[in-house]
């Protein structure tokens, strides 16, 4: 059995995610937790008027519910996942990133609450929301340090020093790259199926990623994700039944910097998750630009929105970045492999 631990998780995560939507997504039509569509959007999203929001609720049950499952078969086979865990560096790496990543998640969550019930379309104030994911961000960092993460892993260079000279630099830098990381997420989430496809493609690169470095808790959590992704796409696909809201964005941004500094190569994931750092860039440029020039150098920001307005429709954009993320995906997979 213990060797089917990953497929299990993913198919627990994709099962509990589709099979919860059944009932989420009605109770958060009765909430009247519906989707405000802001007038500086393209016109043609109004349609999207209403359609609940917050789902990133879905993702989140699907993800823990399967990481449990996994760790329940493991532990009766006394296999790899369970010993793994008694090891202190995975343990409290998973419970970190979990940790983490769920953190993200209720700010997200906080965020949806103050657009919906309250009735403020940006929610948190943008001051309020960096000083939470930077804490976040940091109390995760002091508990990865605390517990003896002494080195990372850079390609062709091998194990540097994180804890004395140069090395400290890490850190600030790392607090950076959680933080944009996650609001790079944040910012993929514009079209249906959008974040959860480029996501699926991260998560699934991970996974091989995990296994190819004999890293059992990690494959196995990035196994959930995707198949959460998978799951949350029968709901988020054209026409969306359900967004996953700033609550799933978050929580899946977490998620991936998580199992990033979980196997020790988060620098991968400037190539795997190539796509959330374009769609970043362009807003950076978008607003640099315009101050500038004042004048717009895409249509729209994020890119997403700028390929719609040259006439492609939601599908085509999506298909795109997800082939853009899976050669990103190819190239970190490959440094993996070969031991670049």
């Amino acid at each position: 059995m213990d060797k089917y631990i990953a497929i299990i998780a993913a198919v627990v995560a994709f099962f509990v995610t589709v099979v919860s939507g059944f009932v989420i997504i009605p109770y958060l039509r009765k909430l009247k937790f519906g989707q405000t569509i802001l007038d500086i959007g393209p016109k043609w999203h109004k349609e999207k008027q209403g359609t609940p929001t917050m789902g990133g609720i879905m993702l989140v049950l699907g993800v823990v519910a399967a990481m449990v499952a996994a760790y329940s078969c493991s532990a009766l086979s006394q296999g790899e996942l369970a010993l793994a865990l008694k090891d202190k560096a995975y343990f409290v790496r998973l419970i970190a990133g979990l940790g983490m990543a769920l953190c993200m998640c209720a700010i997200g969550f906080m965020d949806d609450y103050i657009k919906v019930v309250k009735k403020r379309n940006l929610g948190l104030t943008a001051k309020q929301k960096t000083f939470l994911q930077l804490f976040v961000s940091a109390a995760y960092l002091v508990v990865l340090a605390i517990s003896g993460m002494h080195d990372t892993y850079i390609p062709f260079i091998g194990p540097v020093n994180i804890v004395s000279g140069f090395g400290l630099v890490f850190w600030p830098i790392a607090l950076m790259f959680i933080y944009g990381f996650t609001n790079a997420v944040n910012l993929t989430d514009g079209l249906d199926g959008l974040a959860s496809s480029v996501t699926l493609v991260v998560s699934c690169t991970f996974m091989l990623a995990s296994g190819q470095l004999s890293n059992p808790v990690f494959n196995t959590l990035s196994a959930c994700l995707a198949g959460a992704c998978v799951g949350f796409l029968i709901w988020n696909t054209k026409p969306a039944k359900v967004f996953m809201g700033d609550t799933g964005s978050m929580f899946l941004g977490g998620m991936v910097v998580a199992v990033s500094f979980g196997i020790n190569r988060p620098i991968l994931l400037i190539l795997a998750g190539c796509m959330y750092l374009i769609e970043a860039l362009s807003v950076m440029l978008q607003v640099g630009y315009y101050k500038l020039t004042k004048k717009r150098l895409f249509k729209m920001a994020p890119l997403h929105h700028h390929f719609e307005m040259c006439g492609l429709s939601e599908q085509s954009v999506v298909l795109l970045f997800s082939a853009i993320s899976f050669l990103g995906c190819f190239i970190a997979l490959l440094s993996i492999i070969y031991g670049w």
